[in-house]
C-alpha cells in the first residue's frame, strides 16, 4: 500500500511541471530494490489522475538494476535481490548498496493543447 502516497507524490510533481498543460506521458526511473510495483503504481495513478491534466497519461517505468560496490577491491557489479553476501572479485564481506533503491519522475511528455 506505500505505492498510494508515492504515486501522489508522482501526480503532484508531474501536474506542477505541467504549467497548466495536458500531460500525455510520465517517465519513471525505478531501481531494482526499491520495492515499487509497477501494476499498482499504474492501479492509483488512474484512479487519482481521473479529472486532472495527468487523465489518460501513459506511466512508462524504467528500471535500473541494483549494483553494490565492494571496499576492499573497490569493483561494482550488479546484483539482484537476495542481496550476496560477499563480493565477486574478491570474496570480500564489505559491500555498500550504489544503486537499486531510485524512484524519481525522468521526464513527461505534455501536449500544447491544455487537454481543452
Amino acid at each position: 500500500m506505500h505505492e498510494l502516497p508515492i504515486t501522489e507524490g508522482i501526480l503532484k510533481i508531474a501536474t506542477e511541471a505541467a504549467g497548466g498543460r495536458k500531460i500525455t506521458t510520465i517517465h519513471l526511473v525505478v531501481g531494482e530494490l526499491s520495492s515499487i510495483v509497477d501494476d499498482s503504481v499504474q492501479f492509483y495513478f488512474d484512479m487519482l489522475s481521473k479529472g486532472t491534466l495527468a487523465e489518460g497519461a501513459t506511466l512508462d517505468f524504467q528500471r535500473l538494476p541494483a549494483t553494490v560496490m565492494c571496499w576492499d577491491c573497490g569493483k561494482s557489479f550488479e546484483v539482484r535481490a537476495p542481496l550476496p553476501p560477499a563480493c565477486q572479485h574478491c570474496g570480500s564481506t564489505k559491500l555498500q548498496v550504489t544503486g537499486g533503491r531510485e524512484l524519481r519522475v525522468d521526464s513527461i511528455e505534455v501536449s500544447d493543447d491544455g487537454g481543452d
